[in-house]
């Protein structure tokens, strides 16, 4: 089969780890005929769904693979593995995608447009990513952020071919050109999960890239585990243990000197009312207060890694 000229040169890197095998096929389905590879990098799923997954990739007829790492190494680490088997290809682009993602139609083509189609002089792309929208939630915040003095504002996209300069994007559906990984690095492995993706574009940022988001390109995206409804809006919820990880990795990044004083400021605020909110609003209480407490004393310490029970 022919790939089509604007998929040529992209590899979507897809992390799995005890997937849906409906909804990871329905991804895909979804994602094939707009690049040129598939890979599905398996961070220590069951053996049932290891061989669920195989019986997709056999059950392809498009350029789908399939790289099992045995264990849980985190998202950070899975998608590098991911990065390194696309660059040994050849690839242009990379584009990272979260197992619960399903891509519209058109949505890599658009990014890669808006990567290529910048002024002539104008600072360079580190990545570009698409809205998102969560299906189980009523209303949907713009996805794009920006730093606006002391404040992270959402940016709402208001006509069709708007492009949005962004603080950071998620890691899952942005298409990264290899060359700006190459120049910036592949993703810290250390935060095993969370923050992973903001840190990276923090640090292109530093490099001098911008990040854009791009309004006509669309997304399904869920973010997080089922939403907590709190004063009309939903908020994401996660495990005690995705809260540990969380609140250590908000200290790693307060350490890291790529980072500017200001996103700092304003980080460490939003730490604060996070703790505050999960300890009082969401359920289980104590497991998460605990898990917090200790993200946070690990953080201090600057500890990396996956967590360690002690």
């Amino acid at each position: 089969m022919a790939v089509p000229k604007a998929a040529r040169g992209i590899t979507a890197v897809v992390v799995t780890y005890n997937s849906d095998p409906a909804r990871l096929a329905q991804l895909c389905e979804a994602v094939q005929p707009q690049v040129e590879h598939v890979v599905l990098v398996d961070n220590g799923s069951s053996a049932e769904a290891l061989a669920a997954l195989q019986a997709l990739v056999e059950g392809s007829s498009s350029a789908l693979t399939l790289l099992p790492l045995g264990e849980n190494r985190g998202i950070g680490a899975a998608q590098n593995a991911g990065i390194a088997l696309a660059r040994e290809r050849g690839s242009r682009y990379v584009l990272l995608l979260d197992h619960d993602s399903i891509p519209e139609a058109d949505m890599v083509a658009t990014l890669r447009t808006a990567i290529e189609n910048q002024p002539a002089g104008s600072p360079p792309v580190a990545a570009a990513g698409p809205r998102y929208a969560d299906a189980r939630q009523t209303t949907n915040p713009s996805p794009f952020v920006q730093l606006e003095g002391f404040k992270r504002v959402r940016c709402e996209c208001r006509h069709a071919g708007q492009l949005i300069e962004v603080e950071h994007l998620i890691a899952s559906g942005s298409l990264i050109p290899m060359a700006v990984l190459d120049a910036v690095g592949d993703m810290d492995e250390r935060l095993f999960i969370d923050y992973v993706d903001i840190e990276w574009c923090l640090r292109a940022a530093h490099a001098g890239y911008r990040m854009l988001g791009v309004c006509d390109a669309r997304m399904q995206h869920e973010l997080g585990d089922t939403p907590i409804r709190f004063m009309g809006k939903h908020l994401p919820d996660h495990s005690p243990l995705r809260h540990y990880y969380l609140f250590r990795n908000a200290l790693l990044l307060q350490r890291m000197p790529h980072i500017g004083w200001r996103w700092k400021v304003v980080d460490a605020y939003q730490t604060v009312m996070k703790y505050g909110f999960y300890a009082l609003v969401a359920t289980p209480r104590l497991p998460r207060i605990r898990m917090m407490n200790r993200g946070l004393w690990d953080g201090l310490l600057g500890r990396g890694g996956a967590y360690q029970p002690r």
